[in-house]
């Protein structure tokens, strides 16, 4: 058996090993995380498993590239719409959050474990990110649901923190061991790592999407592949010219993520399952690479400092920052908690030993017990936290299936996925008897775990899911029908003409748009529109009614097919 196969064995195992103990994690209340980091710890030296690994410069850079993957994923998943929301305090706590964060922690250690200020600074700025994908993978597995506000602060801020975080730590490791000046030349590297990160990322991420969509291949498989090549690309770049690769890296996959490009469904799947396999790797990795002996020697110290950065230090980032933004008191005591370490911090821990820092070594150690601890006390501890706060929210009902149009071209459409809840106007109302535009199709139905064929007769149930097929433009006219029936905000959507199938009711537009057209409620708009206009009846012709103008778009022989409608400006002024 040659060598590469025992490796392949082996690598298969402890990942098989790490992914079936992930299902503990929901049992045991704790991040998936800890549970891998645990099964390399019992593969290692001092475990069972036996296996000699002391390679930092291997570990360093199989992280590195998992890192990579992991915040390129988490761009591609972030909305802007959510950035939008939050991108204020969470951009605050990205940045001002992880400096005091970091200065405090830093502080603590340096005390404790009698080092240099500069080295406790190092140890602070290392453990000064928060893991996302613990927070999320944690909440997401009991069951709790958040304020959509609060949810995105804690997603933006722990997806966009790490490159600060690893600014910090590189400045530090620069003046330590390259004796560089803590003034201008380290304001020199923030603006290089910040400004190249954030123009590269925004770059790269607008050429891949050109790229993406401009590019014909011959296997549809090869697109979410394709992906991932732009957003390395946008890594090693960026990192070539001395930027944050890892601002880009997250920056691109956001530009990506929030833009139309060919097989978007398997990408966000394919690329799911990279980051998760790229995590599960990291961490076996990063067991392998700790002697749990050696945390014995530093755990009342490690724990010390991990106390500190939990209690005080969070806490004393997280307070002022956002009672500056509004949030409420139960708001920050929920985000103060939510800090939990996880894989950036035992990366950076990897970064001493490559800059050949005397004492690497005894860092490595304590930030690896500190993840330890954070990870274990805050992720067991985070649903309560939540409940006791009284910010949980009901969970929401997910779709039995979903849906995706395949395309080997750029194609001018969107699905989207509808739920119906008990205030919507179409609630109970046949498929039939909504005045959807004409160039919206419902593709499919799901109630509870059964996918229901859409047809006209087929009756519209709270909780049902819709994926409607339709093009951008007519987008917020779809979400006005499904919307509530008290809903009045966005009836200047309504000025902008909107097309309607002429065999359309009269009361199915009026409950529909909340739009009130003379006539009888059973009369469809062919026959009001013959009524009016009576022989001069071709395209183009309009009949304009006191609330309502309604416009021919397309005949065939003498039949009406298509009806522009448009309320009056009158009317959207009266209705408010």
């Amino acid at each position: 058996m040659f060598l590469i196969d025992q490796f392949i064995l082996l690598a298969a195992a402890l990942i098989l090993i790490g992914i079936l103990s992930s299902q503990l994690s929901a049992r045991l209340g704790l991040p998936v995380l800890v549970l891998f980091l645990l099964v390399g710890m019992l593969a290692g030296e001092d475990g069972p498993g036996g296996i000699m690994f002391d390679n930092a410069e291997a570990a360093h850079a199989l992280g590195t590239l998992a890192l990579a993957m992991i915040l390129f994923d988490g761009g591609l998943q972030t909305p802007f719409k959510s950035i939008k929301k939050v991108w204020k305090p969470a951009s605050a706590l990205a940045t001002l959050g992880v400096l005091i964060t970091g200065a405090v922690t830093g502080y603590a250690a340096a005390y404790i474990l009698d080092l240099p200020l500069l080295y406790g600074m190092l140890i602070g700025a290392i453990v000064g990110s928060t893991d996302a994908a613990a927070v999320f993978s944690l909440l997401r597995n009991a069951g709790i649901n958040l304020d959509k506000k609060l949810s995105s602060t804690l997603e933006i801020e722990s997806a966009s923190n790490d490159p600060m975080a690893i600014f910090l730590t590189v400045g530090l490791l620069e003046i330590l061991v390259n004796g560089m000046e803590p003034g201008t030349q380290l304001l020199a590297l923030f603006a290089s790592q910040m400004g190249f990160g954030g123009l590269f990322g925004l770059l790269i991420g607008w050429l891949s999407v050109k790229l993406i969509n401009n590019t014909q291949l011959s296997a549809a498989g090869l697109y979410p592949v394709l992906v991932a090549a732009c957003g390395l690309l946008s890594f090693g770049i960026t990192a070539y010219v001395g930027g944050s690769g890892f601002l880009a890296v997250f920056i691109t996959g956001t530009v990506i993520g929030n833009s139309h490009f060919i097989a978007r469904k398997n990408t966000f799947l394919f690329h799911d399952g990279l980051a998760w396999l790229s995590q599960i790797t990291m961490f076996l990795v990063l067991g392998l690479l700790i002697t749990p002996s050696l945390l014995l020697e530093v755990w009342l110290e490690g724990l010390v400092i991990a106390l500190v950065l939990i209690f005080i230090a969070r806490p004393l980032a997280v307070i002022p920052i956002l009672a500056l933004f509004r949030f409420r008191w139960r708001e920050i005591t929920l985000v103060s908690w939510v800090g939990l370490r996880g894989s950036v911090p035992i990366i950076l821990a990897i970064f001493p030993y490559i800059f050949g820092l005397p004492g690497a070594a005894l860092i490595f150690n304590v930030v690896f017990f500190v993840v330890l601890i954070s990870a274990t006390v805050q992720g067991s501890t985070l649903a309560l936290m939540a409940k006791a706060l009284k910010l949980t929210l009901p969970p929401q009902e997910k779709p039995a299936a979903t849906l995706e149009i395949m395309s080997l071209k750029d194609v001018n459409a969107d699905i989207v996925e509808i739920t119906i809840d008990e205030k919507s106007r179409a609630v109970e109302r046949r498929l039939s008897q909504l005045a959807l535009p004409e160039s919206a199709v419902v593709a499919m139905i799901t109630r509870n775990d059964k996918i229901i064929a859409p047809r006209g007769s087929t009756q519209l149930l709270t909780g049902d899911h819709l994926f409607i097929v339709l093009k951008p433009a007519i987008r917020s006219f779809v979400n006005f029908v499904f919307s509530s029936k008290s809903k009045r905000k966005n009836l200047n959507t309504l000025l902008d003409e909107f097309k309607v199938k002429a065999t359309t009711r009269i009361l199915e537009l009026s409950h529909s748009y909340n739009i009130e057209v003379n006539g009888s409620e059973n009369e469809t708009l062919e026959q009001l529109i013959k009524s009016k206009l009576i022989d001069n009846v071709e395209v183009g012709k309009s009949v304009i009614l006191e609330n309502v103008e309604l416009t021919i778009h397309e005949m065939l022989m003498d039949r009406i097919i298509t009806v522009g409608v448009k309320m009056t400006a009158r009317k959207i002024t009266n209705s408010k």
